[in-house]
C-alpha cells in the first residue's frame, strides 16, 4: 500500500469500528515499512509520519473535549441550587 492509498484507507475507516488506538498502531507499521522502502528522507517516509501525527492530535482532542465543561456545568457545581441548575422531572 502506498502512502496515498494509507492516507485514504485511514480516512475511510473513520466510520468503522476500529479505535483510533488501532487506527494509530496500524499508521506507525506503516509509517516504518514505508520508510524502510523509500529511505528516512523521502517525501513518502515524511507523509506517512505526519499521518501518524495527525491521528496522535486527534487521540488527544477527543480526550480533551470529554473532559471538557461547559461554564453553566461549572457553575452548577458551584452552586447546586441555583434555579438555572434544577432539574424538574414532568
Amino acid at each position: 500500500m502506498t502512502t496515498l492509498d494509507g492516507v485514504s484507507a485511514i480516512n475511510s475507516d473513520k466510520n468503522s469500528s476500529k479505535t483510533i488506538e488501532q487506527k494509530i498502531l496500524e499508521a506507525i507499521v506503516e509509517a516504518r515499512a514505508t520508510c524502510e522502502e523509500n529511505g528516512m528522507n523521502s517525501p513518502n517516509c515524511a507523509v506517512a509520519w505526519d499521518i501518524v501525527e495527525e491521528l496522535q492530535a486527534e487521540k488527544a482532542h477527543q480526550k480533551q473535549a470529554q473532559n471538557r465543561q461547559t461554564s453553566l456545568e461549572s457553575y452548577c457545581e458551584i452552586y447546586p441550587d441555583a434555579l438555572e441548575c434544577l432539574i424538574y422531572d414532568l
